[in-house]
């Protein structure tokens, strides 16, 4: 494996097989594959119950043209008018198109209303998946157009039980006693208990360290935003505060952790990306604000 590849995302499920909690939806979600067709979908939950696997596993699965977006970064109007539309109309190489909304809770009213115009229009053809953490935020036409299911964590044992899987298969030495530990301090955040257990890592053997747990700990939150659906502004403000209360000093362990995760957190740019970080690492030898150089390398990564 990639020592720079998270595991939280290698280990992603592609089916229903690897897909954990959530066992009375499954029954439901296995029709929709048989069929080779679904309705129009809603997805809500709080983060980390899987909402946006599930929607990527249904999409995979079946034969069909697809379309994904984050709401939480695209969603004006404007993407409903052009981007989506442009996809419904557009002649495909399969019958059936899905187009994947994430975050949905985040699409302005106004967008919305167009989406709902959309469904309507061209549900013959196009179906729609849409995740959200606050169904109250989703205007009820849409609501009422959709299927929609409550998506919960998985138990601490399906945790425990999926971490030791992927620790088996990374041939990493484990106790149970530790799995206990992590899956306890830091459920349901499946994705912290994973990331933590990467972080603690050392030699194909996983062994707390208290104190560096303490020391990493912040290293986590930056990390867990920087993969997190939050708007540019709210994530490197969410990243600021983390930064700030973790009263770093020393940024060169946070540089080395944008350039060791950029292949995760900024797929589609790295080149742009690892220039940004470069750069914003030779100021930091000699700027007067270090704190301000950190967010000025954030955004030039973040916003290319």
């Amino acid at each position: 494996m990639n020592e720079h590849t998270l595991w939280v995302e290698q280990y992603r499920p592609d089916t229903l097989d690897g897909y954990i909690g959530n066992e009375s939806l499954k029954e439901k979600f296995t029709q929709y594959i048989q069929t080779q067709d679904i309705p129009h979908l809603l997805f809500y939950g709080t983060a980390g119950t899987g909402k946006t696997t599930a929607a990527k596993i249904l999409v995979k699965n079946i034969d069909c043209d697809y379309l994904f977006i984050n709401a939480s970064d695209e969603r004006g109007i404007d993407v409903i008018r052009d981007k989506i539309r442009s996809f419904a109309v557009t002649t495909g190489f399969k019958a059936l198109k899905v187009v994947v909304l994430d975050e949905a809770d985040y699409l302005t009213p106004d967008a919305q209303a167009a989406l709902r115009n959309l469904m309507e229009a061209y549900s013959k053809s196009t179906r729609f998946i849409l995740t959200c953490n606050y169904v109250e935020r989703i205007i009820d036409p849409l609501i009422t157009r959709s299927h929609v299911f409550k998506l919960y964590p998985p138990s601490k044992k399906e945790v425990a039980v999926h971490l030791m899987n992927i620790l088996e298969k990374e041939n990493v030495g484990f106790d149970k006693s530790v799995i206990a530990t992590l899956v306890n301090s830091y459920y349901p955040d499946i994705r912290r208990i994973i990331n933590t257990s990467q972080l603690q890592t050392h030699d194909n053997k996983l062994e707390l360290n208290v104190d560096e747990i303490i020391a990493q700990d912040y290293k986590l939150k930056v990390l867990d935003v920087l993969m997190g659906s939050l708007p540019l502004k709210d994530k490197v403000n969410e990243i600021r505060q983390v930064v700030v209360d973790s009263n770093v000093k020393d940024y060169t362990e946070l540089y080395r952790l944008l350039f060791d995760k950029v292949t995760d957190y900024a797929p589609t740019k790295i080149p742009q990306s690892i220039l940004a970080i470069a750069e914003g690492q030779y100021r930091d030898s000699f700027v007067v604000d270090k704190e301000i150089n950190f967010v000025a390398t954030l955004y030039n990564i973040l916003n290319n």
